[in-house]
């Protein structure tokens, strides 16, 4: 992807908005051909860390026994003690949680109460831990390694649609560090695909409220 042709995309972007109360995000949007979407190998789902945080807080929340809760305390944002979990059986409080975290880690011997507990909620939402992301630790794993490298992580999935939407920045983020971020994520996308750049078809970069524009 042409670096400098991305900078003049991402200046036009930023010119021609219009302002507004929140600081918009920078999306990457590649569109796919000849792939049948029906077909699971051919789907696209995968996690992938950028080079740089995306210019908003990524909120974490760990489900986790006495063991992990005590390297977990200070820094993830939320703690759910095994002893508590029962708690969330109030779908409405399930559901305030899921809608409040972007990312949930767990510890990896009380999963299956983890599952029983919350699996209901953030299994359709795509919010379960997940060992493809490294999000399941054992009892006496490392929290902070990996609650900084989800503040990174973005997740690329395209299982219905031909289409990849990720977010790679803000406006608050300096061009060069979004532009390392879009390089990385398109690299993966194409990585990722059964035929690599012949499955890409557009690929284009828009901010949260304007039109996109095509990435030549």
């Amino acid at each position: 992807m042409d670096k400098e042709t991305t900078q003049k995309i991402i200046s036009e972007l930023r010119e021609n908005s219009k302002k507004r109360k929140f600081s918009q995000s920078f999306d990457l949007i590649v569109t796919l051909k000849d792939l049948n979407l029906k077909n699971p190998e051919e789907q696209v789902e995968f996690y992938t860390e950028l080079p740089h945080a995306l210019g908003k807080k990524v909120k974490v929340a760990a489900l986790v026994g006495p063991e992990l809760k005590e390297r977990a305390e200070g820094i993830v944002d939320t703690i759910i003690a095994q002893d508590d979990f029962a708690e969330f059986k109030d779908k409405k409080l399930a559901k305030k949680l899921a809608k409040d975290h972007d990312f949930f880690i767990a510890q990896a011997e009380i999963m299956p109460k983890v599952a029983a507990a919350f699996g209901r909620v953030l299994g359709p939402r795509n919010k379960m831990p997940n060992p493809k992301l490294g999000s399941i630790l054992p009892a006496k794993g490392s929290v902070e390694p990996l609650y900084k490298k989800l503040q990174k992580t973005v997740r690329i999935s395209g299982k219905k649609a031909p289409m990849l939407q990720v977010k790679v920045g803000t406006e608050d983020m300096k061009d060069e560090d979004i532009i390392e971020n879009i390089t990385t994520a398109y690299n993966q996308i194409e990585h990722h695909l059964p035929k690599e750049k012949g499955n890409v078809k557009y690929v284009l970069l828009k901010l949260t409220m304007s039109k996109p524009i095509k990435i030549e």
